[in-house]
C-alpha cells in the first residue's frame, strides 16, 4: 500500500489552501498512491480566533471537495482535519474518503490541547473547540485502518483500542508546536508503533515561522519495528511510503506482545 504524506503550508485563504492540497493530492495520485494524507487544519491557520470562522457544517465545501477528488482520481484520501460546526459547537474533526468519494469515517478529535509548558508553549484548544467521543477505524481492501488527530496520540489507550480492532495503521493528522516536536514528535509516533505492532503515520503542516503557531513538520511514517521509513524536515514536502503488511505480521510472529498480553492483571486496585 502507497500512501503519501502531504506536507503542506496553510495560509489565511482557505480557498487557496483547499486548492493547494487537491493539486497535491492530484501530484501523488499520478505516482501511484493508494492513500493521500493532509496535515491537521489544513485550510485553516491553527488559532482558536479562527476555528469557528474558517468552519464548516457536513458536505462543506472542504469536504464535498475532497470526496469529489477522491471518486476522481480513484484513491483514499484521509483529510486532515479542518473545524466542523454542529449545533453550536466546533470540532476539530478529520474525513476518510474511500475510492469512489464515500464518507468512509469521520473522527473528531478526543483529547484537547490544553498545554502550559514552563518556558514554552501555551494553547488551550477548550476555549474554542469540543471534544468527540468515539474511537476511530475504517475499512480499505488492505484492512482495517486507525485514524486520530495530533494531541490523541499521547493517550496510548486510544491507540491500544484502535490496534485491538485490527487496525494495521494509524493514521495522525497532527500539528505538534517548536516546543512539543523536537522533544517528543519522533518519539510517539516510533513508540506507538512499537507498542501496538502497527504503522503510524503522522502529517504536519509545513513549518511557518511567521505564524502565531508554528507547527514543527516533520512529517513521519513509521513501521511495526519502530523504523523510520520516511521523515520531512520543516519545509514544504510530499513523502511517499511504501507499506509492506508482510512485515507486520513477521514483527507480531517475532515479539508476541499482543497475544502474550495478560488482561487478567491490567487493572488499578486497592493494594
Amino acid at each position: 500500500m502507497r500512501i503519501a504524506l502531504i506536507q503542506m503550508p496553510v495560509t489565511a485563504n482557505k480557498t487557496e489552501n483547499i486548492k493547494t492540497a487537491c493539486q497535491k493530492i492530484r501530484e501523488a495520485a499520478a505516482k501511484g498512491t493508494d492513500i493521500t494524507v493532509l496535515p491537521e487544519m489544513f485550510c485553516c491557520p491553527y488559532e482558536n480566533s479562527c476555528f469557528r470562522a474558517y468552519g464548516e457544517a457536513e458536505n462543506g465545501p472542504a469536504q464535498q471537495t475532497l470526496s469529489a477528488l477522491a471518486a476522481e482520481l480513484g484513491i483514499y484520501i484521509v483529510g486532515g482535519s479542518l473545524p466542523e460546526l454542529e449545533e453550536g459547537n466546533v470540532y476539530n474533526t478529520s474525513y476518510v474518503y474511500g475510492r469512489h468519494g464515500e464518507l468512509l469515517a469521520k473522527h473528531r478529535k478526543v483529547h484537547l490541547f490544553d498545554i502550559d509548558v514552563a518556558g514554552g508553549q501555551r494553547f488551550r484548544e477548550s476555549d474554542t473547540l469540543s471534544p468527540g467521543n468515539a474511537i476511530t477505524t475504517f475499512e480499505t481492501e488492505f484492512g482495517t485502518m486507525g485514524l486520530c488527530i495530533c494531541f490523541d496520540l499521547r493517550f496510548e489507550e486510544l491507540a491500544r483500542c484502535m490496534c485491538l480492532r485490527g487496525s494495521k495503521v494509524i493514521f495522525v493528522p497532527a500539528a505538534f508546536n517548536m516546543t512539543t516536536g523536537p522533544a517528543h514528535w519522533e518519539l510517539l509516533f516510533r513508540q506507538r508503533a512499537v507498542d501496538n505492532q502497527c504503522f503510524t503515520v503522522g502529517v504536519s503542516p509545513a513549518r511557518d515561522e511567521s505564524a502565531s503557531y508554528v507547527a514543527y513538520g516533520n512529517s513521519i511514517a513509521v513501521d511495526p519495528w519502530g523504523t523510520v521509513l520516511c521523515r520531512a524536515d520543516g519545509a514544504e514536502a510530499i513523502l511517499y511510503a511504501d507499506l509492506d503488511f508482510d512485515r507486520l505480521d513477521a514483527v507480531r510472529a517475532q515479539l508476541p506482545i499482543l497475544s502474550a498480553r495478560r488482561t487478567d492483571l491490567y487493572e488499578a486496585r486497592e493494594k
